[in-house]
């Protein structure tokens, strides 16, 4: 029975192809024979001519590449190119027929009629190849290709214009020296300045997210009678030195760091010590971290300063992002490079507004970014993991330890476990199988691990290095576990005269410039590239970016340049004449209207109602009930904040520079309907209700809108409170508690002028 079973088992699968398969042709070789005829004198250079470059050769467009046959056989996005045999049922003659389109050549006129004929008679006999049309020692030239002068000519790769602004008789502040003469060029008068209530509620907004309260607002209005200039820098200073500042700013970094506290996909497990990298960066705004120093830690400050526990708290940034938690063996290598694709792409998009991770499966279609380029810095990450390690983290003991040190005694210490990005170290593991990490980084052609052509070598973007200068290399100290590649990339990075420095300093600028402003000097803050906006005053741009450098990279300085600018003063009012001149407010004849982000909606909604719990730091919480500022809740991936979610808050799954501002019904809904808010204005109306209906309605007025209510408001204010309070049977409170939810979902309360 057995060796029946094993006779059956030889003789099926020939029996299965004989009856499957169709009977070979008797004239296959003489076939065969023509076919390569015919390639080697038409089909060849036709390919060659008008086909390869796109396919196989510079790129690899819909994923077909016609560099061998077997490439070619294995097809591309569309499936099939060709059926050997038949040219009739043959994607790639249909569209080189211009029977299907597109036609090809993509965008040129249809080939020689007698070039298809030969195209078709070599597929119907069998589309043989004699030979690659790439030579195999040209098969790897992509990992060797330099990027030309003419793709360095890029506004963005450029060094810094050192020029100031011409003088002005209307400005005091360079920036409207800057803005004025465009202005006028197009005969648009400007808009005077806000009143000082928008001024304050704007300034409060934008540095801190918070609201001015009653009394706050009251000082600034009698310090700005006795002198308005005076009173608006005093103003400035104070926010910027408040603890809520770096609350607010950090938001805004997390957003580009693609932030989160788990790892995400299907299981999304918790990262439980990932929060330690969101109070780093308060702490940094907060202490006006110098820009270089802060970009350098995030990308290697174990390396840099491995004693200091906020630079390896900041290695969190490379840690922040997706991570798959079910790796088998065989899909370790995909992920892995998956891992550090995402480490190099966000570095990218947040930091030079460069799209580099687009150059992984071939060169960048509209940027001088050839994948050598991206491999080369993806090499930097080769043996870059993340690693839960406890970290004494509270500095306010650090001065004590210190001093009990210093008397030769061993001070006690308080860890806890904190998520960095090093190396040596014991990686985060969950459920993967196979290494941790591969030795090394190969350039990967069309991005796939199984065609390797090649090991990566640390490097830098040639768009703004000098060929072949690695100036920036270091040899790590001996016995070290760290490779210092991250930290070579980090002064790479921050080198203004010979590495990507001056493109470092305008992208951030023009992140300041747009969260002040709605918009950036460069309309499209995570793309510098070609296809990105191009700057509306570049001047301007590198004046800034010039004065960030000459400030020690600080970015107080800037925040108080631009905020003491009068086209930051500006109202928001519309005119017809500057708007029919100006649509898009591009010269910024007036200061837009913008609506407040979700975090800040929430928080302006604990803050008026005053429940709002200040305590900074710390581990993070899901439940929508906290009193806590939102920055605080925990961002897990697959349990994001409802509340948060229908004003646009981000998944933290990619970086987002530029979050939209929907409208949408939920967002009336939830104002009106949910549970917390409700709980919101019986917090206002507790703090406006003086018994007196008319005198509670302005105090409401004053603390959620800073402004008093005008004649028609407070009349038609009292009326509504007196029905409500009519239909609760007596219930005054919780009629002003109507009225105060009222207030809160007026679009004033949620946008600033």
């Amino acid at each position: 029975m057995f060796h029946r079973f094993l006779l059956l088992c030889a003789v099926a699968p020939a029996l299965t192809s004989t009856s499957a398969a169709q009977p070979i042709d008797k004239d296959h070789a003489a076939k065969m024979a023509h076919g390569l005829d015919l390639f080697k004198q038409h089909v060849r250079p036709m390919l060659t001519t008008h086909c390869l470059s796109c396919h196989g050769g510079k790129t690899t467009e819909a994923e077909l590449d016609i560099s061998d046959r077997d490439r070619l056989l294995k097809g591309g996005n569309g499936g099939a190119a060709i059926v050997p045999g038949d040219a009739a049922k043959s994607l790639l003659y249909r569209l080189m027929a211009h029977e299907k389109k597109p036609g090809m050549p993509f965008e040129a006129a249809k080939l020689p009629d007698a070039l298809l004929k030969h195209t078709a008679a070599w597929i119907d006999n069998g589309a043989p190849y004699d030979a690659p049309l790439i030579k195999a020692e040209d098969a790897t030239a992509w990992t060797r290709r330099t990027v030309t002068p003419e793709a360095k000519a890029h506004w963005a790769y450029q060094p810094l214009h050192r020029g100031g602004p011409l003088a002005h008789p209307q400005a005091t502040n360079p920036i409207d020296r800057y803005l004025l003469p465009a202005l006028e060029a197009k005969r648009i008068q400007p808009n005077p300045p806000a009143s000082p209530r928008h001024l304050i509620r704007r300034a409060y907004f934008d540095l801190l997210g918070l609201p001015p309260t009653p009394e706050q607002v009251d000082a600034f209005l009698k310090d700005h009678a006795a002198d308005p200039r005076a009173a608006w820098s005093k103003l400035i200073d104070t926010l910027l030195a408040s603890p809520h500042y770096g609350e607010r700013w950090a938001r805004h970094w997390l957003d580009l760091a693609r932030f989160a506290e788990s790892h995400g996909f299907e299981h999304d497990y918790d990262r439980p010590y990932a929060y330690h990298y969101r109070d780093f960066v308060i702490q940094a705004f907060n202490s006006d971290l110098p820009y270089d120093t802060f970009v350098k830690w995030q990308l290697a400050g174990d390396e840099i300063a491995p004693d200091d526990v906020e630079a390896l708290k900041a290695t969190g940034f490379l840690a922040a992002g997706v991570h798959s938690t079910q790796i088998t063996k065989n899909e370790v290598e995909k992920h892995r490079y998956d891992e550090m694709d995402d480490m190099l792409a966000t570095t990218g998009t947040a930091m030079l507004g460069l799209t580099i991770g687009c150059a992984r499966c071939h060169d960048h279609k509209f940027d001088a970014i050839p994948a050598r380029d991206y491999y080369n810095l993806l090499a930097t990450f080769t043996t870059t993991v993340r690693a839960d390690v406890p970290l004494d983290v509270d500095p306010k003991l650090k001065s004590l330890r210190d001093g009990i040190r210093r008397l030769g005694v061993s001070p006690p210490t308080t860890t806890t476990k904190v998520l960095i990005s090093s190396e040596g170290l014991k990686a985060v593991r969950l459920h993967t199988q196979g290494e941790d990490f591969l030795p090394t980084t190969h350039y990967l052609r069309r991005g796939d691990p199984s065609q390797k052509d090649g090991t990566a070598t640390p490097g830098y973007l040639q768009a703004l290095t000098a060929p072949g200068d690695n100036r920036w290399a270091k040899e790590p100290p001996k016995g070290s576990k760290l490779s210092y590649r991250r930290s070579a990339l980090a002064d790479w990075l921050t080198d203004v005269e010979q590495g990507a420095g001056r493109l470092l300093a305008r992208v951030i600028v023009n992140r300041l410039w747009q969260h002040h402003f709605g918009r950036g000097l460069v309309a499209t803050p995570s793309d510098f590239g070609t296809r990105g906006e191009k700057p509306s005053h570049p001047e301007l741009l590198d004046h800034l970016a010039n004065q960030l450098i000459r400030e020690g990279w600080r970015l107080k300085p800037i925040h108080r340049l631009i905020m003491t600018s009068d086209a930051y003063q500006r109202n928001s009012a519309m005119n017809d004449a500057a708007f029919n001149a100006d649509k898009e407010n591009t010269l910024l004849w007036r200061q837009p209207v913008r609506r407040l982000e979700a975090e800040i909606i929430r928080d302006a909604l604990l803050s008026v109602s005053g429940t709002l719990d200040g305590t900074m730091f710390g581990k993070g919480t899901l439940d929508e009930a906290s009193k806590r500022r939102s920055i605080y809740f925990t961002m897990k991936r697959s349990k994001l904040i409802p509340s948060l979610i229908i004003f646009d808050a981000p998944d933290g799954t990619t970086s987002v520079g530029d979050r939209p501002a929907t409208t949408i019904a939920p967002q009336a809904l939830h104002l009106m309907n949910n549970r917390q808010v409700r709980e919101y204005a019986a917090g206002l109306a507790k703090r406006a209700g003086t018994g007196d209906a008319a005198e509670s309605i302005r105090n409401a007025y004053r603390i959620a809108l800073c402004r008093e209510p005008d004649a028609d408001e407070l009349k038609e204010g009292t009326a509504f409170v007196a029905g409500q309070s009519t239909r609760n049977g007596g219930d005054a409170r919780l009629a002003l508690t109507d009225y105060c939810q009222v207030l809160m979902c007026l679009n004033e309360f949620v946008y600033v002028e």
